[in-house]
């Protein structure tokens, strides 16, 4: 398994999740599954819709406790929240009633920051998402990536040693995520955190990745993939996409992903699982 090399930030023994539902019966979602992120680590994982990508992202949050295995963080077994990780959803957690710089600092006050020394670290961190403008506006008065940005700046804020993301960009438009994808890369190459990002999207995962992890299709999904992606940083996640090198890492993920997506719109729909 790679990302072994030296401890792992995360590691993932035998971890399965089944959910119980109050009839009796069980749906096995996730497999017993292994994995090892290193520290500084990008990781994506991809599959098809409902297989447990974000389930995973929950159990290494610490939101969802396994039902068989076990996360160790930094070596040390995760029996609650995570609190070495940052967590940034597809939706949007800001107030609405906060300006940006509010919502940016409001994670440090709670954590007994100084209101004057967390407000100061707010706008140093809108300054690097490229909102040092806008830290007076509030939610509405944003744009979609702008409030993506103030997102980011607000888990980033907290300095946490490991950044779980679920489809962050998804909502957006492919020209926005093309820039919110180049700024992640650039403060993920500053601060190097080990990184756990889900999403639907392969070229996205290729683009900015060490490394994609292909999920099966469930019940009982598991990786099936360990892809390395030998593409030098630093990356710019449009012209990446034009190289041969990354249409070769592209067509090799997605013989691999069609047959397993095909699989989960063939169950969803209660028919037989297509020949591929």
């Amino acid at each position: 398994m790679r990302g072994e090399a030296h401890q792992a930030a995360v590691r993932l023994e035998g971890v399965s999740i089944t959910y119980r539902f109050p009839d009796g019966r069980r749906y096995p979602a996730v497999a017993p599954t292994d994995l090892a992120i290193a520290p500084g680590e990008f990781v994506a994982l991809v599959g098809p819709t409902g297989c447990g990508k974000s389930t995973l992202l929950n159990v290494v949050a610490g939101l969802v406790t396994p039902t068989t295995g076990r996360v160790l963080v930094d070596g040390t077994p995760l029996l609650g929240i995570n609190t070495r990780a940052g967590y940034l959803f597809q939706q949007e957690a800001l107030f609405p009633w906060k300006t940006a710089l509010a919502n940016v600092a409001v994670g440090l006050e709670v954590k007994g920051v100084p209101r004057a020394q967390a407000q100061e670290r707010a706008r140093q961190w809108l300054a690097r998402v490229g909102l040092a403008g806008f830290a007076d506006r509030f939610p509405h008065e944003l744009s979609g990536g702008q409030k993506k940005r103030v997102g980011l700046a607000q888990v980033l804020a907290r300095e946490p040693a490991i950044l779980l993301m679920d489809e962050p960009f998804g909502p957006l438009d492919a020209q926005t995520r093309a820039i919110m994808g180049d700024l992640l890369l650039e403060l993920w190459s500053a601060e190097k955190k080990a990184v756990l990002f889900v999403t639907h999207d392969l070229e996205e995962a290729i683009a900015l990745a060490d490394r994609v992890l292909i999920m099966s299709a469930g019940p009982e999904a598991r990786i099936i993939g360990d892809h390395p992606v030998p593409i030098p940083r630093p990356r710019d996640t449009h012209e990446v996409r034009l190289t041969s090198t990354f249409v070769e890492i592209h067509r090799t993920l997605w013989h691999q992903l069609r047959s397993e997506v095909l699989k989960g719109y063939a169950r969803s729909e209660g028919k037989e699982e297509p020949v591929s």
